[in-house]
């Protein structure tokens, strides 16, 4: 279990909220949580590059010249791949990336993941009613008073969508706003910084505590 300090708005401590998640073994963890990750970039590819074989190419019915006599090296047809404008060889070809891996797996090594970012993790108390119209710079000033600096990349996890927030975070160029149920190995791994509000961070707990 790991107690991590609650902030308000204005960056002072007000509590403290515990974290209790199932982690896995240290021998395994890099494992898991590396097959995690190459699953869901993998995952994310769309597989719809393509390119034609000679076959495909239009064109190249007839024999350029004839097979002997001319000197020149014999040659079937002006698609070949070896000629400008022709086929490609062993190209890629539309196809699935996916990748499967068992639902048991996927949700430790979001565990993991998470858990081992607790030095990273900056709780918050929920401040949607802190932002009654979007304002950039109010958040900025927010996550400064909360020790994130401007130019480090930030995973901004919550509760549920706030519209208000969602429009003042849009501007912030490193921040990216996810909601807890939306939560996912590559966005906890490539923040330098996740500020988790505390209801937010009660819901993972139930979701995905022990």
């Amino acid at each position: 279990m790991v107690d991590c300090v609650v902030k308000d708005w204005q960056g002072a401590d007000v509590g403290t909220a515990s974290l209790d998640l199932r982690v896995a073994k240290e021998e395994s963890a890099t494992h898991i949580v590396h097959r995690a990750l190459v699953r869901q970039m993998a995952n994310a590819r769309q597989g719809t590059v393509s390119t034609k074989t000679r076959a495909e190419v239009s064109g190249g019915g007839r024999k350029p010249w004839r097979q002997k006599g001319t000197g020149r090296a014999r040659a079937g047809s002006n698609r070949s791949p070896l000629w400008r404008g022709g086929g490609v060889i062993f190209g890629p070809k539309p196809r699935d990336y996916e990748q499967k891996m068992n639902r048991k797996e996927r949700r430790l090594a979001l565990r993991t993941a998470f858990q081992g970012r607790v030095d990273d993790l900056v709780v918050v108390q929920d401040f949607a009613d802190k932002l009654p119209r979007p304002k950039t710079k109010d958040l900025v000033q927010a996550l400064t008073g909360w020790g994130v600096e401007p130019e480090s990349k930030v995973l901004l996890i919550l509760a549920e969508r706030s519209e208000n927030i969602y429009l003042s975070a849009r501007n912030i160029e490193k921040l990216r706003l996810i909601s807890a149920s939306n939560l996912n190995v590559f966005d906890l791994l490539a923040a330098d910084r996740i500020v988790v509000t505390a209801p937010a961070l009660e819901k993972i707990q139930e979701v995905y505590g022990a």
